[in-house]
């Protein structure tokens, strides 16, 4: 499979970097090198995104576990023990085999991350995926995190879904510092992130949010899906009290006048989970990649 597509090929070449696109994508493999899973191993977190199969809806969803509990099982394989919470919406996607998925491991301590697609074949403790691709990233606009904890007896809360955002959710999205995104294409799915300082991310209403694309490896894997299929899914997190906001929806990429991007998504539905994920992680230490927000 090629790595990239028309829609990647489009972006790269608008900007003028299709050369050092296809230098970079040299990283780009189809296996799990040892490194790749030894950093794997030490993660409590891994989102997943994933085309929901009945209703065509994208998301992106968290799975927690004990470090382990995603683990390289063979060079072209990661086994993952564990599912989404009950009700989660990526659930159907999930529990079907042949999907194609997108996963990223970020570690806020090392702002070290891993990205790993491939089909998803369930399991009887949770998943396994047969990898297409394996790459890392820099750790550009990653926020340090020095530290979690577990915080056993944290229970999730019933989801709260609707089609707008709440008054709390608004709040919730403005002082993100850090956001996942996933998206789909003809022949698969991908999960990257998004991070900058508190703000980064503009509610502009009820229904719909904005972001400026910062420059990144110059791949255009995300905005190269999204110019191809503007369907995406982002998963907001709490780092302090567990919970996650999840948002399906369409999303498009508007180019200024002096060469900046900016993505606008639109929003479907939103999920809302109090208290979802068991972990407490320290306070930010912002990366000093972060540009300070601008509209």
């Amino acid at each position: 499979m090629p790595v990239y597509h028309e829609g990647s090929r489009a972006l790269q070449d608008r900007v003028g970097v299709r050369e050092t696109a296809d230098h970079v994508r040299r990283a780009i493999g189809d296996g799990i090198k040892p490194v790749a899973a030894a950093f794997l191993e030490l993660q409590p977190l891994l989102v997943l995104g994933a085309a929901d199969p009945e209703t065509g809806r994208v998301w992106a969803s968290p799975v927690t576990g004990a470090p382990g509990f995603a683990r390289a099982t063979t060079p072209h394989q990661m086994s993952v023990t564990g599912r989404v919470r009950p009700g989660d919406p990526l659930a159907p996607a999930l529990a079907t085999e042949g999907v194609r998925i997108g996963t990223i491991a970020l570690d806020p301590r090392t702002r070290r991350r891993m990205r790993l697609n491939g089909r998803l074949r369930p399991t009887p403790r949770g998943l396994a995926i047969s990898a297409d691709r394996v790459f890392s990233n820099c750790p550009k606009y990653i926020q340090r995190r020095q530290s979690y904890e577990v915080v056993a007896d944290r229970d999730a809360k019933d989801p709260r879904r609707g089609t707008e955002l709440t008054a709390h959710q608004r709040r919730f999205i403005a002082s993100a510092d850090t956001f996942f995104i996933a998206t789909v294409h003809e022949d698969g799915a991908d999960v990257s992130h998004r991070g900058g300082n508190p703000g980064f991310v503009r509610v502009d209403s009820p229904r719909a949010l904005s972001w400026r694309d910062y420059p990144g490896n110059s791949m255009f894997l995300t905005l190269g899906n999204i110019r191809s299929d503007s369907r995406a899914g982002l998963l907001f997190l709490d780092w302090t009290t567990g919970t996650t906001l999840q948002l399906t929806g369409e999303a498009r990429t508007l180019f200024g006048a002096d060469g900046s991007r900016r993505v606008r998504f639109e929003l479907t539905e939103a999920t809302e989970t109090p208290s979802a994920l068991p972990l407490r992680w320290s306070e930010p230490e912002y990366s000093p990649a972060n540009p300070v927000p601008a509209d």
